[in-house]
């Protein structure tokens, strides 16, 4: 075995860089982040030369010229400067490291100037030398580097194609611009501009810069605060019927910091289970959460965290995912009033009636009552039909009691004898009559906590396989507790005791059928399999004339659904087709 021997500066900092500067692209990270540590409301990235020349252009408070040497080296960094600070991390970066390592594989040039000198500074860095001279510049930061891996041959040859590369830059700012709405981002690509935001402080308007309009059009609002754990959650998921094929499209960030968490993307999809299917929705969310609760020191490059109560971490995401997704009721009914008597008056302050907010042609009156003997005794407001659902405040709401919608639809007639056809202010609405059903007799038995079940003096005996009987026993407590009673009359027969009273009328060897797929499938989730098979052999099948009664309560009943996008098995139920689409196509639009 060799000597032992002390490796160089440059050395050491080049095996640093293979954990830290993996592609082009995490040299953008590293710089734009130090950009926005700075405070830079606008941040200008160009790239060119196959994405190895890079050059990151800022408004931020620049670098003093007597800490710029320190920069470039080893473990230097403005954001900690004790151990206990990692436990309370509030910057992008911390660790000191991103600049040694990248002066380590590239030739760098760092313009800066801050805003108590007149001149600014300019440092030339290669091969980990550096060296410092004054210049004249704006205030803020100009980091440029040429021929990336210059000196690494082997790591340039695993570099992807030119395209690819950009790519993964590209993505990495829509995620940046997407959590900094405040800040203004230009992308350019070979003197092309690709991406450019405003930096208005609007996060709706920002998706639409980054996307289009299309994806926030399919967006629904998460917002939800925990004051006592200090928990608080925002952005935007996708509704049921806006899909992707991959998780390419999971926006999460914990405190404005991008990451790949485990129990955040487990969150999400436990939320969206039984309403897309396969498939995965568009979300946009930043978890903020105390410092001190939250590990970010736990991978090279902060991808990774720890928290320090997962459990309760999965569980506010999911319950605030969740809430997002409710249905919200088109029009609704207020009672005309509602008073509160001393007995059950509430702890907090009533809101004012600047406080309640509803469209305009709405009417308003008695909010308070006008006696000054009652004045302890408040009428909520009377409040007749509007719209669609209006932001009255969360406490005033508790105490609204709604009444549902009972006028009918305009129901056109039936297509196929599958699909209801629907007139709506909007457009025309194509209903499955089938996956409409399902998911209202789902959304019952969920709720039910005793499945209503139909005896059966005769069964059909139905022969099983030796495998099937050993399923069949396996889960025998299991089906009874959702209504499926069944006995074994020999090693090769069984017959149903009881089934759902939903679907009494199926033939049994279908329904064994069914059940024997499901319980054969994922054996994770078997109860809610069961409920599902259910639900979907329960409602009324393609190919079934309906009558308009039948048609009205199969609506109705699906327009009462907390989640009306799709079935327990993720297909959508509607598809609205707008007028002016129609009106295009016939060229009644002029």
């Amino acid at each position: 075995m060799k000597r032992i021997v002390q490796l160089s500066k440059n050395v050491i900092n080049q095996i640093a860089a293979g954990e830290v500067i993996e592609r082009p692209s995490s040299v953008v990270k590293e710089f734009v982040e130090n950009s926005i540590d700075a405070g830079a409301s606008k941040i200008s990235i160009e790239i060119s030369n196959e994405c190895r020349n890079i050059r990151v252009a800022d408004n931020g408070s620049g670098i003093h010229p007597d800490d710029i040497m320190l920069a470039f080296s080893k473990h230097a960094t403005s954001k900690i400067s004790s151990g206990e600070d990692l436990y309370n991390v509030k910057t992008m970066g911390f660790r000191g490291e991103a600049l040694a390592s990248i002066i380590s594989v590239s030739k760098l040039t760092c313009i800066t100037r801050t805003a108590d000198f007149d001149y600014g500074t300019k440092v030339e860095c290669e091969n980990s030398e550096v060296r410092q001279t004054e210049t004249g510049c704006a205030i803020g930061t100009i980091m440029e580097i040429r021929d990336l891996f210059y000196n690494l041959p082997a790591r340039l040859k695993f570099l992807k194609s030119a395209k690819t590369e950009f790519a993964y830059i590209n993505e990495l700012m829509q995620s940046l611009a997407l959590i900094r709405p405040e800040v203004s981002f230009e992308l350019k690509n070979n003197g092309k501009t690709v991406l450019k935001t405003t930096g208005q402080k609007n996060p709706e308007q920002t998706v639409k810069e980054v996307f289009n309009e299309e994806v926030i059009a399919h967006m629904k609002p998460v917002l939800k605060t925990d004051k006592l754990s200090g928990l608080k959650i925002s952005g935007f998921v996708s509704t049921p019927d806006y899909t992707r094929a991959s998780k390419k499209d999971y926006y999460t960030y914990v405190n404005s910091r991008m990451v790949k968490c485990p129990i955040f993307q487990k969150s999400i999809d436990v939320a969206y289970k039984n309403l897309i299917g396969s498939k995965y929705p568009f979300v946009i969310l930043n978890l903020e959460i105390p410092p001190e609760d939250v590990d970010v020191n736990v991978h090279p490059t902060k991808k990774e965290v720890r928290y320090k109560n997962p459990n309760q971490i999965f569980n506010f995401i999911h319950s605030s995912i969740d809430a997002a997704l409710m249905n919200t009721v088109e029009k609704e009914y207020i009672q005309e009033t509602v008073s509160v008597n001393n007995a059950e008056k509430p702890k907090f302050e009533y809101p004012k009636p600047d406080d309640i907010y509803v469209e305009s042609g709405a009417t308003i009156t008695n909010v308070y009552s006008q006696n000054p003997k009652d004045k302890d005794k408040p009428t909520l407001a009377i409040i007749k039909e509007f719209p669609k659902r209006e932001p009255v405040v969360a406490e005033q709401r508790k105490f609204i009691t709604e009444i549902q919608q009972e006028k009918e639809e305009l129901i056109i007639g039936q297509y196929k004898r599958t699909y209801i056809l629907i007139e709506r202010e909007e457009g025309l609405e194509i209903v499955d009559q089938h996956i409409a059903d399902e998911r209202y007799i789902y959304e019952q038995l969920k709720k039910s906590k005793n499945i209503d079940c139909q005896l059966l003096f005769i069964s059909d005996v139905i022969e099983i396989s030796p495998a099937d009987r050993e399923l069949l026993d396996t889960y025998k407590d299991k089906l009874a507790k959702f209504g499926y009673e069944i006995e074994f009359v020999s090693e090769k027969e069984v017959i149903f005791k009881k089934v759902p009273q939903l679907i009494s009328k199926v033939p049994p060897k279908e329904i064994l059928a069914d059940i024997l797929s499901t319980i054969s499938g994922n054996i994770d989730n078997i109860e809610e399999q069961i409920l599902i098979t259910t639900a979907c052999k329960a409602a009324v099948k393609a190919n079934t004339y309906l009558n308009n009664f039948q048609m009205q309560e199969i609506i109705r009943n699906w327009r009462k659904c907390e989640k009306p996008f799709t079935c327990p098995h993720g297909r959508p139920i509607s598809k609205v087709i707008e007028h002016k689409d129609i009106a295009k196509f016939f060229q009644r639009n002029k």
